[in-house]
Parts: structure tokens; sequence; C-alpha cells
């Protein structure tokens, strides 16, 4: 008996253990790289579309791993983002305030030379996530396919209008490479964001849009998808065809990330980039990336120098091919 008891004992023992371990774990592990108080995250673009999803996916899963804090999004639209991007070293540079930001954008915008910021001003310190281009006209449209796009599109040069998020966007740049590599001429019309967009787009105002993915996958029984910038279908979007079927080498679309203001002293910029990498690991965060067209990246202030130096060499050639900043 007192052999019994005492094997009973060394279970108990180990289970205290175990659960202390446990307790650990979802205790100071879980808080570890929280910030100290709340994080203001400002919004270049306007509710409703993918960086708004994004930033709301993010808010979730940050309130789980740290519950005493939130992320306070707020919103600066204007100019495809350009006023809130020229504005962002004008943000307090306490470690607390993040500013949500998009390539080609901040590439893009200063070559076209009509912003007040030059890519220089931003400081990333974490890219999250990238979004492939695709090609979308309303349910209602007597276009099924896209060949159907391009018989039309040749029929009549420059009658039909495809929107899309911004001048010198991912979409705009994306507009103008579908125009080029297909020999079709339609008119690019610029929103503010993807959510005034959709407006005029489901109510079919106007005849298609040169968006991302996310949008499409939220509006199938709206929309009808006609191709997609990607190496493979997208599995949301089965029938969708890729670019590179339809005989174009493009795989493309739009990088989000974070950047903080210049003056952010660099351990407070490192401590925020492994806290956004941490969110970006988590597997409620991979789940909502999959159900809403993400594709998640991991980029950090270790790999930022060289994975931007890439970035605008790619972007400022493709600005220069595809006549972007011509006056």
């Amino acid at each position: 008996m007192h052999s019994s008891r005492n094997v009973i004992a060394r279970g108990l023992t180990l289970v205290s253990g175990m659960i202390a371990g446990l307790l650990a774990l979802t205790g100071p592990a879980l808080a570890q790289g929280c910030p100290d108080k709340h994080v203001l995250y400002w919004q270049a673009f306007p509710p409703g579309g993918e960086s708004d999803l994004s930033a709301r996916h993010q808010q979730v899963v940050l309130k789980r791993r740290c519950p005493t804090l939130d992320a306070i999004i707020q919103y600066k639209p204007g100019a495809g983002g350009a006023l809130m991007w020229t504005q962002i070293n004008q943000l307090p540079a306490d470690g607390f305030n993040v500013v949500g930001i998009n390539l080609p954008h901040i590439v893009f915008q200063p070559l076209e030379g009509q912003v007040q910021y030059k890519t220089a001003d931003i400081t990333p310190v974490f890219w999250f996530h990238y979004t492939p281009d695709i090609l979308v006209v309303p349910a209602s449209s007597a276009i099924r396919s896209f060949a159907d796009f391009v018989a039309a599109a040749k029929v009549s040069p420059g009658k039909m209008s495809l929107g899309g998020s911004g001048l010198n966007s991912a979409n705009h740049a994306a507009h103008e490479r579908m125009n080029a590599a297909f020999g079709v001429k339609t008119n690019y019309i610029p929103f503010k964001g993807t959510g005034d967009m959709s407006v005029a787009v489901l109510g079919a105002q106007i005849d298609g849009a040169m968006t991302y993915t996310p949008f499409a996958i939220a509006n199938q029984n709206r929309l009808r998808p006609l191709a997609v910038a990607m190496e493979k279908r997208h599995p949301l979007l089965p029938d969708v065809p890729t670019f590179r079927e339809l005989g174009v080498d493009w795989v493309d679309g739009a990088y989000r990330g974070i950047g903080m203001p210049r003056g952010t002293a660099p351990e407070a910029r490192k401590r925020i980039s492994d806290l956004w990498r941490a969110l970006n690991e988590d597997r409620e965060m991979k789940e909502l990336a999959a159900k809403s067209g993400f594709e998640l990246v991991n980029v950090g202030v270790e790999e930022m120098d060289a994975f931007m130096a890439e970035k605008i060499r790619l972007y400022t050639e493709g600005a220069a091919r595809l006549g972007l900043g011509k006056k």
C-alpha cells in the first residue's frame, strides 16, 4: 500500500509539473514581446479593402496573444495612400505608432513625382503578406472568359473601363501590364481603395476591375474572375486560369506590411517586427489568411535591406517599362 501511495504521489508531482509548464507557456510566454501600451495602427486606405481586412485579422490575433492591449486602427486615406505616407514621420516615434504600407505603391508614387514623400522616407519593419493580381467582371457581365474579354476590348478599343485601388499602385501597374501583354486598350479608373471601388464594380457601373484575390474570393457570387497572376490556380478559385496558362509569364501583386516613423529606436522597430512575425506564425492567422486569399510572407528587420533593394530595383524597371512617371 505504501509503495502504491508513493507511485501515486510521484505521478501527481509529475502531472503538477506538466501543468505548471503549460501555464508558463500560455502565460508569460504568450505575453513575451507584447507592447507596454496600446498600438496605434494607421491605415492609408479606407475601411473595407484588403489592407483593412488584414489589419482586422492582426487586431484579433494580437488581442488573443496580448489580452490587455489593443491595436487601435486609425484611418487617414487619400491620394492612393500617399496622404498617410507623406505624414508618417510626423507621428510620434515612441514605438507604438505603426503604419500600413504597400508595395509597389511606395516606389511607384515617388517615381511619378506627384507626391510629397520619397521611398527613402518610409521605414519598413515587416512585410506580412502578398495578394495576387486578378481580373474580374460583374457577374451580370456578358463576358464569360478571358478570351471574351480580349475580344470585346479589341472590338471597341478604349471603351471598356476597369477599376483599381489608387494611381501608380499595384492595380494600376497590373492594368497597364495587361493592356501591353495582350494588345488591348482599356481605361483605368482609380479609386481611393478597394472598398470604394467595390460599389462601382459590384453594381456594374464599370466594366470590371484589376484587383486582388481577397476581393474576388469575398464576392464570388457577385463577380466573375477571369485570370489570376499566380504560379498555380488558387485553391479557392479552381476554375480561374493563371496568366501563365494564357501565355504571359505574370506572377505578381501587392505586398502589405508595416512601417514606423523614421526616428523610432532600432530596438523598438525590432520589437514590433518580431511581434508581427509571431502574429504571422499563429495558427489562427494562417487560417484567416487562407480563407481570405492572402499569401503570407515573413520579411522582418533582419531581411529588410536586401528585400527592399531588390524590390526597388524591380519596380523602378517596371515603372520605366510601363511608362509611369512620364509627363
